[in-house]
């Protein structure tokens, strides 16, 4: 007889926060690194080449595990004011330092934020909940982009010369660094003052920590916080902005398109749009099994996820079965969860979402578009996730994909901003490109054909700034450019040169590529 096999039972071993990496730890280190920009409670302001202790500081926590971290000292209207006049006589003193000069006190910003690399990271993971590798990725891009600029700035800035006032830079939460960062050290190392609002969800402590290394390098930034309608009177509608560079969302976009539209200023405005990945006449499931969970990173909270595929009906099964063992490799947790606390950070592809209460948004959207209709086709399993033991996770969401969400649900035709995909079956290459062209512009789509002249001849036809041919399509970094479609940008296109003369004056006459209310231009 046969002896029963006991099944093995052992529950597996409790995890634990990974050594040196609480926030606590990340503070001491901040307060040690820049005392100037930190207090033992609170971050401070930086304007007029000084760090104050304006503002009230509000409450923030962080979407890991619901504890404390650093809230924004917000500013009202008119400490605002005065911190974008005390820019403009930054600005105007920059503009005549000369390149050389300007390019090695970027330099050393940039030696600077290497060096504090780990830290920088650190907080992303507490503040915006980035996983550890995406969290240091974002600090390499932000460093080796810059670097690309300053040591190919010359031809770039020959013939041109500042604008006549500093730059404003309002940016989503989501790439305090690759982004933000990047974008204001462009902009003083093409010869102006930059101001930037911290975001209103993250990130505030990591770009203090960044702005104190440029600044003690005598890079003139500015950095302040507070609401958007308060500010924005300062930040987008005063005479001394001399352009505006936003990141965001559309409605937050318009309202600064219609703030900016009859005064005549230079503006960048990069808004969301609705990616799509289209599958018709395909046959390399392979090479989609392996990219689908890079397209799951930091749970599709960027500008360039994909959170929707157009499939060709008669490929749904083989869609499906690439599609599904994909997805089922996800992991998900604390970024900073490990079973003994000197193992190695964990691999993850994503942890929180930005908050508590847009977890309980995309959870309400995915309810209400199965009751109206969508067929749910996969949904992970919150135990499959790495947490520690008792700790807040409010923040996460687990991975869903639904079948034809109904027109009538916002995951029908926005970007849900969170690990939440969406599939739309069609018949025809007209339905495919209506489909693909679903949110009336994108910035990047992806058309997975075998016929290379089938995809020369619809890829035209997809409303975004750039497509793919099976691949995901990036933002881009050095001299790539970037920019959008229809509703997705407003502006001047930025990436590679385009962003140095985005941010400088011309010839007289001249026209920038971009999307202005005029004309549209492509490079």
């Amino acid at each position: 007889m046969t002896p029963a096999v006991t099944p093995n039972t052992t529950p597996a071993p409790a995890l634990t926060l990974k050594a040196g990496t609480s926030w606590s730890d990340a503070w001491r280190r901040c307060l040690a690194v820049a005392p100037e920009a930190f207090r033992e409670d609170r971050v401070l302001n930086l304007w007029g080449a000084a760090w104050r202790a304006d503002g009230r500081a509000l409450p923030a926590t962080s979407p890991v595990d619901g504890g404390p971290v650093a809230g924004p000292p917000r500013l009202d209207a008119a400490a605002a004011h005065r911190a974008v006049r005390a820019c403009l006589d930054q600005h105007r003193a920059w503009r005549h330092v000369p390149l050389g000069e300007r390019r090695a006190r970027v330099a050393a910003a940039l030696d600077a934020l290497t060096h504090h690399r780990d830290l920088l990271a650190l907080l992303l993971v507490w503040e915006i909940g980035k996983p550890w590798r995406l969290a240091r990725a974002d600090v390499d891009r932000a460093v080796d982009g810059v670097r690309w600029y300053v040591d190919g700035i010359e031809p770039m800035v020959e013939g041109r010369t500042p604008l006549d006032g500093p730059v404003s830079n309002i940016a989503s939460w989501n790439y305090p660094m690759s982004v933000l960062v990047h974008a204001m050290l462009v902009q003083a190392l093409a010869g102006n003052a930059v101001i930037a609002k911290t975001p209103t969800d993250g990130g505030v402590a990591c770009l203090t920590l960044a702005c104190a290394l440029a600044a003690r390098e005598g890079v003139p930034v500015t950095l302040v916080s507070g609401s958007g309608g308060e500010l924005s009177e300062a930040l987008v509608r005063a005479p001394e902005i001399g352009c505006v560079s936003f990141v965001g969302g559309r409605d937050t976009g318009a309202a600064v398109a219609t703030a900016i539209a009859d005064r005549g200023k230079r503006h960048v405005l990069e808004q969301e749009g609705l990616n799509t990945w289209g599958i018709w006449n395909h046959t390399d499931w392979d090479a989609l099994t392996a990219v689908l969970p890079k397209l799951f990173d930091y749970g599709k909270q960027r500008c360039t996820a994909y959170p929707r595929f157009v499939v060709q009906r008669a490929l749904f099964d083989d869609f499906l079965a690439a599609y599904l063992p994909a997805v089922r490799t996800l992991r998900v947790g604390h970024p900073l969860a490990v079973e003994q606390p000197d193992d190695p950070f964990p691999r993850l592809d994503f942890g929180p979402v930005i908050n508590a209460a847009k977890a309980k948004e995309l959870t309400d959207q995915v309810a209400e578009a199965v009751d109206r209709g969508a067929v749910p086709l996969y949904r992970g399993r919150p135990a499959d996730a790495r947490f520690l033991p008792g700790q807040d996770t409010g923040a996460y969401v687990q991975p869903v994909t639904l079948l034809n969400p109904p027109p009538s649900s916002p995951l029908h035709h926005a970007e849900p901003f969170g690990p939440v995909d969406t599939i739309v079956l069609v018949d025809t290459e007209a339905e495919l490109l209506a489909a693909m062209n679903a949110s009336n512009g994108a910035l990047v789509a992806t058309l997975s054909t075998d016929d290379r002249a089938t995809y020369e001849r619809l890829a035209p036809q997809i409303r975004a700034f750039k497509v793919g041919h099976g691949t995901p399509r990036p933002r881009g970094d050095r001299e790539e450019l970037f920019g959008g479609f229809g509703a997705s940008w407003r502006g001047a296109f930025v990436g590679g040169e385009l962003l140095v003369k985005a941010v400088t004056q011309g010839p007289p006459g001249e026209r920038l590529p971009g999307n202005f209310p005029d004309y549209h231009l492509m490079p």
